[in-house]
């Protein structure tokens, strides 16, 4: 039998720190946070499915994504679990606070993400670039014959618009998307697309400390708006040197965001 089980690097000794990664970008993404922390949280970052050395393990859902990574907390015991989430990574996030609950979980970080990435005539806080179901549908279909393309454009929404982004931070994003596989990433673009947490977000369980670029690509100022309008417990962190990867752009900045919860 194939193993069913995220492939997870777990390293550091302290507060379980989950890092969740987004979508084409995977847990290496996080090696500035793991290299800062694992001296003061145990950094516990997967690979979703669909990325990295999980790949095609486990169902190439958001649900299944979030199911795993609590059955790896339920089996090793952990509590009192921050748990951050970068972009699609926000919303595995909710999907295992959804369907598991907060028991285990102290705070949550989301790093510029909207609960809900299509916009309809009823919401206009998603994507910027124009995201409807209609053009999903196109991205979708094309997506793995324009494969070769998508490096390059997704890494450089990736970073603040307008401005000049580190020559190594950017060949990285783009060698590493390039390593996906769109047939797998298809399916997890489809599901990430199929999400809404407005309703969720509305009775959120536990602090939610909100990351936003004010530069990001994908993003702006009217999905954090949303959501200290309507998130009970709601901490916005605004990083003005950054785009839609605060973590990457600022990661000192960023690096201090964590250790001050997972040292509280």
């Amino acid at each position: 039998m194939s193993d069913q089980r995220l492939h997870i690097r777990d390293e550091g000794t302290g507060r379980p720190l989950v890092m969740v990664h987004g979508w084409a970008c995977p847990g290496d993404f996080f090696h500035a946070q793991t290299d800062a922390l694992r001296s003061r949280a145990r950094c516990i970052v997967p690979d979703l499915p669909g990325h990295g050395k999980t790949a095609d393990r486990l169902p190439l859902t958001i649900d299944s994504a979030g199911d795993a990574i609590q059955a790896y907390l339920i089996e090793h015991d952990l509590k009192d679990v921050v748990l951050c989430g970068w972009s699609m990574g926000a919303l595995v996030v909710y999907s295992l606070l959804e369907r598991h609950g907060a028991e285990r979980i102290s705070s949550v970080v989301a790093i510029d993400m909207s609960p809900k990435a299509v916009n309809d005539a009823d919401w206009q806080h998603g994507s910027q670039n124009g995201l409807t179901a209609e053009v999903n549908a196109l991205v979708l279909d094309n997506m793995i014959a324009q494969w070769a393309a998508f490096p390059e454009q997704v890494a450089r929404q990736m970073f603040a618009a307008g401005r000049p982004v580190d020559p190594d931070l950017m060949a990285f994003a783009q060698s590493e998307i390039a390593r996906g596989n769109p047939v797998l990433l298809k399916a997890m673009w489809a599901s990430l697309t199929d999400q809404d947490f407005r309703a969720f977000l509305r009775d959120f369980p536990v602090p939610l400390h909100l990351a936003v670029g004010l530069h990001s690509q994908l993003y702006g100022p009217g999905m954090y708006r949303w959501h200290e309008e309507n998130v009970p417990d709601l901490h916005l962190h605004e990083f003005a040197n950054s785009g839609h990867s605060p973590h990457l752009e600022e990661p000192e900045r960023f690096n201090r965001l964590l250790t001050d919860l997972v040292t509280a």
